[in-house]
């Protein structure tokens, strides 16, 4: 096994810290909110702050984007079928990295790299508040989702940290 970075060995002191004040051991599997959140993985986002939750109250699905893939959707189908929650709330953001990559010229060169294009897309795009409406869109039409009346779309700012809600109409 190889050595742990000097990063990987401070974030495991960290964690020793936290275990050892550690106060969340009756928290349930199920949200107490019964909100699922799906928003970026972007580093600057703290969804429990920006949102005022607090560990146990809702779901939280990270992934490049925010992207409503096929993935999120398991996640969100289990969510709600198994889990409880009732409400999904979208977070995309401003100055998101999949603003900046031209996905052609990313799969390009990856098959050139590699000799195979990735078979997942990165699902890029230019406007935030439209690619929140296209997400509420794929929530809308699965079959695996029962629970779409109530999905609320919004876009987090990253120099201010203001959500500003995102209505389906342009």
């Amino acid at each position: 096994m190889p050595d742990m970075s000097p990063q990987v060995t401070e974030l495991i002191g960290y964690n020793r810290e936290f275990a050892a004040a550690f106060h969340d051991a009756d928290l349930q599997v199920q949200p107490t909110r019964q909100i699922a959140v799906v928003t970026c993985m972007d580093s600057r986002i703290d969804t429990f702050a920006v949102l005022g939750l607090a560990n146990g109250e809702a779901h939280i699905i990270r992934n490049a984007g925010g992207v409503i893939t096929d993935d999120v959707i398991r996640s969100l189908c289990l969510s709600q079928r198994f889990l409880g929650t009732r409400e999904i709330i979208l977070v995309h953001h401003t100055d998101c990295g999949l603003q900046k990559v031209d996905e052609a010229e990313f799969r390009d060169e990856l098959a050139a790299e590699l000799g195979v294009k990735p078979w997942w897309s990165l699902e890029t795009f230019a406007d935030p508040y439209e690619d929140v409406r296209q997400s509420i869109q794929r929530l809308s039409m699965t079959p695996f989702i029962p629970h779409k009346h109530q999905i609320a779309g919004f876009v987090y700012d990253v120099t201010d940290g203001v959500l500003h809600e995102v209505g389906l109409d342009h």
